[in-house]
């Protein structure tokens, strides 16, 4: 049984035992199930065949538009045209390497801002001098344009890896701050009563109650992060890069190859949805004793 659950049931047993002259009777005995939405009993097309359905259709689209001419290779290279495109970066190994430099910088990059983002989020959203130091600062900072900063990153840190992360580690640490802050002022105040009630100390608090209840908000959190991550991979991989996808695609561009650009895209875009996916499994780990809303 999770923490929160439990404070629930020891705070009912103890208001029961202050009853008149703490005669304490016996509880009926709780059964608990869990609870299965109606949905997932339901019979049909499997769910993952519907969600591939989508792109499956774009790219048979995308596919009959070039084939028929409507879609010029000058343009943008057909389906096949990009498939072979990949297979011989594959076959070189250029995009494999490419992969894991951006993998690297981009995963390095959200290490620093999301730990900063929530090292900020948590000082601010527990201790009111917490939050009147770091809330007005940082609600100011991130309305700042992060590209706009790639000059001053530039000067600061020179054109190595240094401002490619910096950028990354700024654009990922904003999502996180605010949705950990949010978190942690919206946890149900009953469970903090519960919590007292108990004679928890101040560090079981945050422990048993603040921070599995800000959990659902910080996975939010992390998701908003990690897309903004890539999106400013590819920003920041356009700052003299020798190395990574945005190396292939800006050496693309020169030659005007558009199959190699979407390749590159494509890579992006997979590499988002990976990280995706491994969020979604955290949230279904981390969140099951959370029923919730998941569509009819």
């Amino acid at each position: 049984m999770n923490s929160i659950a439990t404070i629930r049931l020891e705070t009912a047993e103890k208001l029961h035992d202050a009853g008149p002259g703490n005669r304490r009777a016996p509880l009926p005995a709780v059964d608990l199930k869990r609870i299965e939405p109606l949905s997932a009993s339901r019979r049909g097309v499997p769910r993952w065949l519907r969600r591939g359905a989508g792109p499956v259709l774009l790219v048979l689209l995308w596919h009959l538009a070039s084939t028929t001419g409507l879609l010029p290779e000058e343009v943008l290279a057909g389906p096949s045209v990009v498939i072979g495109s990949a297979a011989k970066l594959i076959e070189t190994g250029e995009l494999q390497q490419a992969i894991w430099v951006s993998l690297g910088r981009a995963l390095t990059g959200l290490a620093i801002g999301g730990t900063v983002g929530i090292l900020l989020a948590v000082l601010s959203g527990l201790f009111r001098l917490g939050e009147d130091l770091i809330d007005s600062t940082v609600q100011m900072l991130r309305t700042v344009p992060n590209v706009a900063l790639i000059p001053l990153l530039i000067i600061w840190f020179g054109i190595g890896e240094a401002p490619k992360v910096a950028l990354i580690a700024l654009g990922t640490a904003f999502p996180l701050y605010l949705n950990v802050y949010a978190g942690i002022r919206n946890v149900d105040a009953t469970l903090i009563e519960a919590g007292r009630t108990l004679d928890l100390s101040r560090l079981a608090m945050i422990r048993h109650i603040i921070l599995p209840g800000a959990l659902p908000s910080a996975l939010v959190g992390l998701r908003y992060s990690l897309g903004i991550a890539w999106l400013a991979l590819v920003f920041g991989e356009q700052i003299n890069a020798t190395a990574g996808i945005g190396y292939l695609m800006a050496n693309a561009r020169e030659f005007f190859q558009t199959d190699v650009i979407v390749v590159c895209l494509a890579v992006y875009a997979f590499l988002g949805l990976a990280v995706d996916f491994i969020v979604r499994t955290l949230e279904r780990i981390f969140l099951s004793w959370r029923p919730a809303f998941s569509g009819t």
